[in-house]
């Protein structure tokens, strides 16, 4: 009987072997889950990391939305002043494609005066409008560029004699006078006036001649008028954006009633 006893003690112990390792092996597979989750973790937390890089700045917006009527960018008594018997006083309009963007309007007018002679005059104004644009430029800047460019061509005309550029101040941002005779067709005397105002170009062309023994004209007095009309041009142009303003703002358009059904 002892030894019946003895004996399944022996198998009851051997028996539990089996049973201890098995939890034991259960625990420790756990601990790896668990290291591997805390790993997971670890790496989430790491990606959610904000990014060093600063942030890119956003591009200044331009400050012109618009351009005024080229035609009207002077007022009627002023080309009646500057262009005297001018063959249209309402101007002549360039084709465009975005009046809003690019824009054009000349004048030209011969004042006869029978024995006296007669005085013939031409007026262009252009206008050139930029955006800003995230792969070349801010809407200012980009008219800077063209500003810069325009003044150097117009240094450059071919058969221009007597070139006398200067900085014309209080037009607008920049704006530069260049002077100059050419003797095509009779002896020209010309007046460029080159403005920028924000991220609008102007270009303003202006010159005279004399026929049949009149009196050249005087070209300190066509240099005074293309400058004052450049002036005009330039308020013409903020005055053009600012009646804008209300339209683009506009009020919320009324929501639709909620349904009844």
């Amino acid at each position: 009987m002892h030894r019946s006893a003895s004996r399944l003690t022996r198998v009851l112990a051997c028996a539990a072997v089996p049973v201890i390792l098995t939890v034991a092996g259960c625990s420790s597979d756990s601990g790896k889950d668990s290291g591997s989750g805390s790993g997971k973790k670890s790496g989430a937390s790491s990606s959610a990391q904000p990014s060093s890089k600063p942030s890119k700045a956003p591009l200044e917006k331009a400050v012109y939305s618009t351009l005024p009527e080229p035609c009207k960018v002077v007022a009627a008594k002023t080309i009646e002043a500057i262009v005297p018997k001018a063959k249209d006083a309402n101007g002549t309009a360039a084709k465009s494609n975005d009046v809003t963007s690019r824009a054009t309007c000349t004048w030209n007018g011969l004042d006869e005066a029978g024995l006296k002679g007669s005085q013939y005059r031409w007026l262009s104004i252009s206008l050139v409008r930029f955006d800003s644009l995230a792969s070349v430029g801010t809407g200012s800047k980009r008219a800077e560029d063209e500003y810069a460019k325009q003044v150097e061509k117009a240094k450059v005309i071919e058969g221009a004699e007597n070139v006398k550029p200067e900085e014309a101040g209080g037009i607008g941002d920049q704006a530069t006078s260049i002077t100059f005779t050419t003797k095509k067709d009779g002896e020209f005397f010309n007046t460029t006036v080159i403005a920028r105002t924000h991220n609008v170009v102007i270009t303003l062309d202006y010159n005279g001649t004399a026929y049949e023994g009149a009196d050249a004209p005087d070209q300190a007095k066509l240099l005074e008028s293309a400058i004052a009309a450049t002036k005009e041009t330039v308020a013409s142009v903020e005055a053009a954006n600012q009646a804008k303003q209300p339209e683009q703002s506009g009020t919320p358009s009324p929501q639709p009633s909620p349904s009844n059904s």
